[in-house]
Order: structure tokens, then C-alpha cells, then sequence
């Protein structure tokens, strides 16, 4: 068959999408193809998004970043995972934290058991049992170094870090393995008579021709939108914060390895510490706060002195109808917007650029392949969507604004699980979902959805191995997190980044 493989990428933006993507594809397509990256300084980049996930580091493995290298160079700090603060009620907080809870015994999972326990009268935490949850409590870390014949750790982890000094890093990774940066404005799409995209032209007149585009300019979506026309989905109705504004902050003792997420009277506030500051933020619906107001809720919570002035941002929660049309595949911004209530905006442009990779199409552009990557990110947006309804939905707050989300329809999808759960505490997974059973539990209990039942194969087990079970978990989780070193000394002794004025440019 004549050689169709595709020879020019041109990726539109920077950022951390642009960036990921071009480091991503330069890994895995070599030489077979050039990768041209156009960006303008003067435009700046969105940025907020400081927190991750597990699955980073896979990527970072994937294209060969040295974990203490990349810690170092962006100034992070580890997660073990996301502290709600109030979100069941004003006083309340719980974790949902990275790994495991417990361990399966037979044919259920962990938590049946718990429920059969706190049924008859116990008065043992979820959390008790969980490695990831002691360890944060504790403020403390190191990565699980799991051994043959031993039980495994049972937790896992991510990175807070500054997204702009990512974006550099993997700058420098990507045009050490050939990824060309074009300085410059876009002034304007051209297109092919059949409507793919044939190059950009840049405001200064220069042209740049291509056979596949990654649009990667931020909410504007200059060619997946602004040429394409691929059209928007609005989930305002059940996700209604609009606005945020972002502020660091001086960084305070201790380093703690989590991110906090605390319920504030119309949205919510983040915290994530890195290694030379803290990063803020505050999340929520201009219907039912003013812009003055919220800037004066997120200073006054701040847990150190404010080192720039609150940065505003206006957002649709949403996603493109389709995020790959003709020969352009949008990524970040440019692909849709969920809050990062779960620190789902990084994970979900290198889930983008591993679909893209999976399906990575000929010069032809089988219309099969394109149909298959967006009805994958379709599913993958839409069951994130859900789990960030739950947390608004499943409220215990006064506010008018919380009222409002307490009351307002679900989508089917996510009124089937919270049946499901409340029914008999069934949890399941559909087609591979991001967040697992033990994500989905965390929330729920921890938001005080808890069913009236449980499994009645949990019943089997005699009462005294019951409670011998429930204490090895406990007594396991506790013996772990006690063993590890406070965040901050770990930090010290492996990773710590140097002063932020000798970090590379």
C-alpha cells in the first residue's frame, strides 16, 4: 500500500496541553514525523490547573521524565489525595483518597463489610482503613515501595505543581527531541475545499501548512471551533459555578500532601501547597455571588500572605460536540471545561493525547477512527461530569445555592448509581470509567449518602473474623502510614526544587 503515514503535525498553543502533546508525540512518532508548535508569548496561558491525579505519572514515565527531575523543576509536592472540607455539612470533612480502602474478602469488596460493622454497632471510620487517609492525616509521605510476600501498601499518589514551570519543562523535553517552536500570533484558519484544515496563517504573515492540527488555544478554540464549527455542550444546568478567581500565597508549615477543597456559601475554595507557595482559588456561580464578594471570601481563607492579586476567569462547563473534526483533534481548554473539583483538567488532556495516539490515523482520516476517539472522550467527559454532580448534589449545606443543587435533576446516569448505592451500597464501573468504586465510595459516605443495606454474602462471615478482619485493616493502615517520613523531610532528602530563580527558562 503506498505510504500514507502523516508527516506534518502543527499543534496551535502552548500551555501545558500544547506542550504535553508535543513531548507525547515526538516520543512516540520519532522522526516519522515533524511536530511545529505556534505560540505567542503575549498571550499567556489559563494555568490554574496545579493539581493532578494518579495517571500522571504515567505519562511522565511514558515520555521519559525522571520523576525527582520533574519534582525539582516544577516545584511540586506529592498528593495522596483531595480533603473536602464542609461539603456535607459546614463542619464536616472527609478524603477521598488515592488507593486502596480496606481489601476484598471472598466475592465483595471491602466496604460491605464496613457496612455490615457500622449496622450492627461499630464504631470504626472508613477512613480507619485506609493507608492513603492515615498517612495525610499525619502529614506524611513517601512513595509505596511494595514487596514481594508482603501486603501491598495499599496507597498511591500524585504531584501538585506549578503548571507554568511544567509547561517550560516540557517545552525543553519536547525540542531536545525535535518539536520546532514557532513564535507568533494566529491570524487566521485556512481550508481545503473539502473543509479539512490546509495551515494557519500568522499575523505577521507567515504561513504554516499541515496535514493533522491539535488545537490547543484555550476556550477560544480558534480551529476546532472558530473554522470547524464543532458546536458546544452546556452543563451549566448541573455543574452552575461560572467564574474563579486564582491567587497564590506564601507557603506555611506543615507541607501538606493533599489537596483541600472547602465548601464555601456559593462555590467552593481550593488549596494546593507546593514546594515555594501555595496555590488558591476560589470556584463559584456568579448567580448567587458577586465577583467583590468572592475575592473577599477566597483572601480571607488563605492560610498565608497573598503574593499577587486574585486573577479572574469566566468559564462554560462543557465540552466540544465533537473533540476531533475533519483534521483537527482539540485538547485542554479548547476540548471543554469541568471544574477541577477532582483534578480532572490534566488527566483529561493526556487521556486526549493517548486516544489520539491509539487512533492515530493515516493521511486519509478514516472517518471510522474519528467516530471512535470522540465517542471514547464522550463516555470518559460524561461519566467525570457525574462524579463532579455528586459532590454538588449530595450537599448537606443551608445556602440558597447549595439548596438550588440539592434540588436540581441529575442526569439518568448518575440517579442510576446513587439508587444502586443506596439501595443495598452497590457500586458499580462502566467500560473502564476514570474514577473507580473506591472514588465513587469515598464521596458518598463521606457526603453522608449511605445505604440501607449491604450485601447479604457479607453476612457469612462469623462475627469474631469479622472484627478480626475490620482490625487487620485497621492495624495495617496505621502500621504503614506511621513508617513513612513527614512530607516535608521527604521532599528535602530526594527532591527539593532549587531557588526558583536558577530553574531554567
Amino acid at each position: 500500500m503506498p505510504d500514507a503515514r502523516i508527516r506534518e503535525i502543527v499543534i496551535i498553543g502552548g500551555g501545558t496541553a500544547g506542550w504535553m502533546a508535543a513531548a507525547a508525540l515526538a516520543r512516540f512518532l520519532g522522526r516519522d514525523a515533524r511536530v511545529t508548535l505556534i505560540e505567542s508569548e503575549a498571550i499567556g496561558t489559563v494555568g490554574v490547573g496545579e493539581a493532578t491525579i494518579p495517571q500522571i505519572k504515567l505519562f511522565n514515565q511514558g515520555v521519559g521524565i525522571a520523576e525527582p527531575d520533574f519534582v525539582r523543576q516544577t516545584q511540586a509536592s506529592f498528593k495522596l489525595g483531595i480533603e473536602f472540607v464542609g461539603w456535607g455539612a459546614p463542619d464536616q470533612r472527609y478524603i477521598h483518597a488515592f488507593g486502596a480502602v480496606g481489601w476484598p474478602l471472598g466475592l465483595l469488596p471491602f466496604h460491605h463489610y464496613w457496612l455490615r460493622h457500622r449496622a450492627e454497632g461499630g464504631a470504626s471510620g472508613l477512613w480507619d482503613h485506609s493507608a492513603g487517609a492515615r498517612a495525610a492525616a499525619r502529614n506524611a509521605f513517601q512513595p509505596p515501595a511494595d514487596r514481594p510476600g508482603q501486603p501491598a501498601a495499599g496507597y498511591d499518589y500524585a504531584f501538585h505543581f506549578d503548571a507554568g514551570l511544567y509547561a517550560a519543562f516540557l517545552r525543553r523535553h519536547a525540542e531536545a527531541a525535535g518539536v520546532t517552536r514557532i513564535e507568533g500570533r494566529i491570524g487566521g484558519v485556512r481550508l481545503r475545499e473539502d473543509g479539512f484544515v490546509a495551515g494557519v496563517t500568522l499575523e505577521d504573515g507567515r504561513s504554516i501548512d499541515g496535514e493533522l492540527f491539535i488545537d490547543c488555544s484555550g476556550f477560544r478554540g480558534l480551529v476546532i471551533e472558530e473554522a470547524l464549527h464543532a458546536g458546544y455542550e452546556d452543563w451549566t444546568h448541573w455543574l452552575p459555578c461560572d467564574r474563579a478567581l486564582a491567587v497564590p500565597c506564601a507557603r506555611v508549615e506543615p507541607l501538606t500532601p493533599y489537596t483541600r477543597a472547602t465548601a464555601r456559601e456559593a462555590g467552593w475554595q481550593w488549596r494546593i501547597p507546593l514546594q515555594h507557595r501555595t496555590g488558591n482559588g476560589i470556584v463559584y456561580s456568579s448567580a448567587h455571588l458577586s465577583d467583590d464578594r468572592a475575592a473577599a471570601i477566597l483572601l480571607a481563607g488563605l492560610d498565608g500572605a497573598p503574593l499577587a492579586e486574585p486573577r479572574p476567569l469566566k468559564f462554560t462547563t462543557g465540552k466540544r460536540r465533537a473533540m476531533w473534526v475533519k483534521n483537527c483533534v482539540a485538547l485542554g481548554l479548547a476540548a471543554g471545561f469541568m471544574e477541577p473539583l477532582e483534578s480532572t483538567s490534566i488527566h483529561l488532556i493526556q487521556a486526549g493525547i493517548a486516544r489520539l495516539l491509539s487512533l492515530f490515523p493515516r493521511a486519509g482520516f478514516d472517518p471510522a477512527d474519528i467516530a471512535e476517539f470522540n465517542r471514547q472522550a464522550d463516555f470518559e467527559w460524561r461519566a467525570i461530569r457525574d462524579f463532579l454532580i455528586l459532590h454538588y448534589h449530595a450537599n448537606g449545606r443551608p445556602e440558597p445555592f447549595w439548596a438550588d443543587c440539592r434540588a436540581m435533576s441529575i442526569p439518568d446516569s448518575l440517579a442510576h448509581k446513587l439508587a444502586l448505592f443506596r439501595a443495598n451500597g452497590r457500586i458499580t464501573r462502566e467500560h473502564e470509567e476514570l474514577f473507580t468504586e473506591l472514588g465513587w465510595l469515598q464521596v458518598l459516605i463521606g457526603q453522608g449518602v449511605l445505604p440501607a443495606g449491604y450485601s447479604p454474602l457479607a453476612d457469612a462471615l462469623p462475627t469474631a473474623d469479622l472484627a478480626r478482619f475490620l482490625g487487620d485493616a485497621r492495624a495495617h493502615a496505621e502500621r504503614v502510614a506511621a513508617a513513612l517520613p513527614s512530607h516535608a523531610d521527604f521532599i528535602a532528602r530526594h527532591c527539593a526544587a532549587p531557588p526558583l530563580e536558577t530553574i531554567a527558562a
